[in-house]
Order: structure tokens, then C-alpha cells, then sequence
């Protein structure tokens, strides 16, 4: 799996509202034609879908930049500006978006779930929008809304249906590019590999048989769960692994290494210390290099050799049967539906910004003033009607507020009172 990278940062950046236009109708032999400016487009969203067809997140680490286009501005005889193209982003499926404070937004752990990472601005209303028996002449028009942007996290956890889990040099390689057309890098010594490694596995024939991924997770280190070596990096791959293989190395005792018995309490802690749910999953107990040394103490379920063979095709087979059942599982507890994730509204906020001074916070709270002309009459009383219907009146008064006090919310300062 080369330029394996399973974290990267993403900063997603919608597409802005176009802007609403103020105009007024001018044609022969038409008299007072009234306002017609037309509204703006939105902005585009950027989705994440999870796909089958990534393997990586290698396509973030240089360029984590993804931006979906703009609305375009309305303009006179109520034409509307078309709206931003959406950005639809492809990452591997199992990735987990975190926020910067490192709380999980968003798991795609299925193919074709998409996650709405920013919305684009809503397209402004023209001046025609504002017509009404009280305004006859609305002179502003909306501005278009700023598109969502944000710095995120995501991280990578491989879905396979079979995890190999051992010690540094137990033999996991070997195995996997035994039964797979993987080809990692073997050698005789500690942690070779550095990176997991994916193979398919096939049993039977092309038409009846089974076929299943198996994951090659680098080998785990006593600590592992606490985080020493690259612990946290490598068990993070097990944690949606259907089966377990739990891979122990039968000649380490000839070379000072522990005993099979200790090899496997200490990788079965490591497993629990991290995620003690991990430990309810169906695993196998398997011996490795089974043709220069025996399971003396009896804790293998199987025993095999990858070099010679021994043992390899009973260990496929019987993996195969339990990967078939833990698919039927999963498959009756979950849905058929795609899965679409979106973030929590926002609501609104009032903050003390000071001594006399508050500020409103929200989406909604600052589109509200989001006019093109606040020193227009008509603008100024529009933005307090569509702040008092969201309850900003009310929060500021139960925040405190008193008379005289400034309020800002976006780009609009006025003085608290009760004509407000």
C-alpha cells in the first residue's frame, strides 16, 4: 500500500451567496415600474462521501484545500444568479472527521455516506423581494451570505474483515502475501512493516466461494494501548476489524523472546486497554512458524507455517466460515439506506463583548442584517422585524441588557432601548 497515509487535515471552504440586486423597472410607457432586482445564488457545499474506490488519505497531506464555488449575484428584471456548484470530496470509507478540539463531527464508516463538512451562503434577496402594500419603493436588497469555513481533522480506520495482530516479527507478513497478492516488506527483523496492509483473501471458487479482506496491523509493542511506539497509530486499523488473529510467535522462547502464553496475555491487555469491546470479538488464537517450533503449552487453536504451508489453508477456510457469519449479523442490524450526515443547526448567542457592550452570535442572528443599505429607514426597521422574530429582543433582555447599552450583531451597532 504505497503512500499509505491514514491522517490528514481538511479545510473546507463553501462557496458564498451571491447578492441581491437593487433595481427598478424602466421601460417606455410604464409609469413607476416598481422594484425588480432578482436574488443571488446559493453558495455551493462541500460534501464528504465515503467510496470504495479510496484507499487513502494521501490526497490531503500536501493539498488539504477544497473549496466549492460561489453564487452569482442577481441583477435587474428579477433575474436570479445561478448557484455555486457543489464540491463532492471522496475519502476512504471508515474515515472520521474531528473538529480542532478533537470531537468526533462525523464516522463515514459506510460506502456512500456523505457528510455536509460546510454549507454554502445563502444567495441575498433582491429589492423586488421586499414589495409590500407598507413599502411601495424598497431601496436595499440582501447581501449575500459567507459559505461555512472550517479546519478539520480526519483519520483513518481500515475496514477489513480480518485483522492480523502480533508482535513485531511474528510473522504476519509472511502470511498475508501468502494468502493474498499483498506484498509487503519482509525481513527478519523488528517492525518491518510500518504501515497496515490490505489483501483479498479468496476461498472456494470464483462463483461459490468467499472473499474477504484481510489487514496486516503493524506489530504492537507491551504499552501499546498508553500510546509507546506508534501504538495509538496501529490499533486504531483493529478497532472495525470483524474477526481478530491474534498471531503468536511459537520460536521467539529459542531467542529470548516470551512464551506463547505471555505473548498472548499481553497482546490480549493491550486490546482490552484500548478498547475493552474489542475483546467481544470472535478471534483466533493462531501459532506461527509452526515448522521450527511446536505450541509446547497448548494455547493455539491452530498452529501453521507460512514458509511451508502447513496450516494455511485450514486457517483460511475457518476464517472464512466466521466472517461469513459476522457479515449475516451485521448485515440484519443494519440499514439498506445511505447514511447523510449534517451538522446541528446553530441558534443564537448573546455574549457581554464589555462594559455596556454585547455581541449576537449565529448564522441566523447575523443573515438578518445582512442588508445592503442599513442607513436606508426601510432596512433598518427590516432588520429589527427579522431580529425580534428570531428572539434576539428577548435573549438580550434575559442576558441583561440595559438601556444605552451597544449591541453589534455582523456588521449592524445600534443602541439599546425600548423602541428597539
Amino acid at each position: 500500500m504505497p503512500g499509505f497515509v491514514d491522517q490528514a487535515q481538511l479545510h473546507a471552504r463553501a462557496g458564498d451567496g451571491g447578492a441581491g440586486a437593487v433595481s427598478w423597472r424602466r421601460e417606455a410607457h410604464v409609469d413607476r415600474g416598481g422594484p425588480d432586482g432578482g436574488d443571488g445564488g446559493h453558495g455551493g457545499d462541500v460534501w464528504l462521501v465515503a467510496s470504495v474506490n479510496e484507499s487513502s488519505l494521501l490526497g490531503f497531506r500536501d493539498h488539504p484545500f477544497r473549496r466549492a464555488t460561489d453564487g452569482v449575484h442577481g441583477s435587474g428584471s428579477k433575474r436570479h444568479g445561478a448557484r455555486g456548484k457543489d464540491l463532492v470530496v471522496p475519502v476512504p470509507v471508515g474515515t472520521v472527521v474531528h473538529d480542532r478540539e478533537g470531537a468526533v463531527v462525523c464516522d463515514l464508516a459506510t460506502e456512500g455516506a456523505r457528510f455536509l463538512v460546510a454549507e454554502g451562503g445563502q444567495g441575498g434577496r433582491g429589492n423586488a423581494r421586499f414589495l409590500s402594500n407598507k413599502r411601495r419603493a424598497p431601496a436595499f436588497a440582501e447581501q449575500g451570505e459567507k459559505g461555512q469555513e472550517f479546519w478539520l481533522d480526519m483519520e483513518l480506520k481500515l475496514m477489513a474483515d480480518v485483522a492480523l495482530v502480533g508482535f513485531p516479527n511474528a510473522g504476519k507478513s509472511t502470511l498475508i502475501s501468502t494468502v493474498s497478492a499483498a506484498k509487503p516488506k519482509i525481513a527478519d527483523y523488528p517492525f518491518t512493516t510500518l504501515e497496515p496492509h490490505l489483501g483479498v483473501v479468496r476461498v472456494g471458487g470464483v462463483r461459490d466461494g468467499t472473499v474477504f479482506v484481510m489487514a496486516d496491523i503493524p506489530g504492537l509493542v507491551e504499552g501499546a494501548a498508553g500510546g509507546k511506539g506508534l501504538g495509538h497509530q496501529f490499533l486504531r486499523h483493529i478497532e472495525r476489524a470483524r474477526v481478530l488473529v491474534v498471531l503468536v510467535d511459537l520460536a521467539a522462547p529459542a531467542v529470548g523472546g516470551d512464551e506463547p502464553s505471555a505473548q498472548l496475555r499481553i497482546l490480549l491487555s493491550e486490546l482490552g486497554s484500548y478498547r475493552p469491546e474489542l475483546l467481544d470479538r470472535p478471534r483466533l488464537v493462531v501459532g506461527s512458524k509452526a515448522d521450527v517450533a511446536s505450541d509446547d503449552e497448548g494455547v493455539c487453536e491452530l498452529v501453521l507455517s507460512a514458509a511451508t504451508g502447513e496450516g494455511v489453508g485450514a486457517l483460511v477456510e475457518k476464517l472464512a466460515a466466521i466472517v461469513l457469519d459476522t457479515r449475516a449479523e451485521a448485515a440484519s442490524a443494519a440499514s439498506s439506506e445511505i447514511v447523510v450526515h449534517r451538522p446541528v443547526p446553530e441558534g443564537v448567542d448573546v455574549r457581554r463583548s464589555g462594559e455596556g457592550t454585547w455581541l449576537v452570535v449565529g448564522r441566523v442572528a447575523e443573515r438578518a442584517v445582512a442588508l445592503s443599505d442599513l442607513n436606508d429607514v426601510g432596512a433598518q426597521a427590516e432588520a429589527v422585524r427579522r431580529l425580534r422574530r428570531l428572539g434576539v429582543d428577548r435573549a438580550l433582555a434575559r442576558a441583561g441588557v440595559r438601556d444605552g447599552d451597544e449591541v453589534t450583531v455582523g456588521t449592524m451597532t445600534f443602541t439599546w432601548g425600548e423602541d428597539v
